[in-house]
């Protein structure tokens, strides 16, 4: 019987922050993040506390900006065009999701490109199906991170993603693709999904609905991203059943996977968006 490896996302994000740390000690400036919350909402109080403590630990000028939850599209969106001319800002966060008077995409729309360090905005989502060089999504980033670190060569292979969201789905196909990756995007209406998933060499699973995929879903000795992270009766769930582990040669965890590599690439992202804006590369 196959024993699944399990692809520790702390490990690799570990490596991440090492690079980041020997990139920053080399920089004639420290580069900012700007986080802006609305609300108490008890997990993005959580992320956001997450994010600044990971960037101040890292060494970047991180701040919070929290608003109530009442605060006003117009008034959020001005403050955006503030921090976009503030020329002491790398990077500029809102935390999703917004408040139902807020239309995120206006507010995604007007956070500067180069200063859009989620990866959402249009011109950057046109960039990354382009070829070109700008911010991409984090968890998508942190999932071709986390298999680049684990050795995994995506070139040529067969590569599924069930999940098309803007946030994960559409953008990691993209990246995969840029890899050199055969990927077939899989979703709610795909034919005998079952029949698409077992052709996976590498699969990757963002659909938000806990233990979907089960082994007879899974080629053996497939490698299995697990992207789901699902709250069920006090617990995280990923999508992937726990039994994958008997056919999969490699697994990722939930909690402890993609998670911490979301952080990872945020931070890539922070350091990416000031090298770009002063040198126009990230290098």
């Amino acid at each position: 019987m196959v024993k699944a490896r399990l692809l520790s996302g702390h490990e690799a994000a570990q490596a991440v922050y090492a690079e980041l740390q020997a990139r920053l000690a080399s920089l004639p400036f420290v580069p900012s993040l700007r986080v802006i919350r609305l609300g108490e909402d008890p997990a993005s109080v959580s992320y956001v506390r997450l994010k600044d403590k990971k960037a101040r630990e890292l060494g970047f000028r991180s701040q919070v900006e929290v608003y109530p939850e009442s605060f006003s599209e117009e008034a959020l969106l001005e403050r955006i065009a503030e921090l976009n001319a503030d020329p002491e800002v790398d990077g500029v966060l809102v935390q999703l999701p917004l408040p139902p008077h807020i239309r995120p995409e206006r507010v995604l729309e007007a956070i500067h490109p180069l200063k859009d360090v989620d990866g959402f905005h249009p011109l950057n989502v046109g960039r990354l199906w382009s070829g070109g060089e700008g911010l991409f999504p984090c968890t998508p980033l942190g999932v071709v991170r986390l298999l680049r670190h684990y050795g995994v060569g995506l070139r040529g292979k067969e590569v599924v993603v069930i999940g098309r969201s803007n946030i994960v789905g559409k953008p990691l196909a993209g990246l995969l693709l840029r890899e050199d990756a055969t990927v077939t995007l899989a979703h709610s209406k795909t034919q005998d999904l079952p029949e698409v998933t077992r052709r996976a060499e590498v699969l990757v699973v963002a659909v938000g609905r806990p233990h979907l995929v089960r082994k007879e879903w899974v080629r053996s000795g497939a490698i299995v991203v697990d992207v789901g992270v699902n709250r069920v009766e006090g617990r995280l769930l990923g999508d992937v059943h726990p039994e994958v582990a008997e056919v999969a040669s490699a697994l990722t965890p939930v909690p402890g996977g993609v998670g911490p590599m979301t952080v990872a690439m945020l931070m890539a992202n922070t350091l990416k968006a000031a090298l770009l804006r002063r040198h126009g590369t990230p290098r």
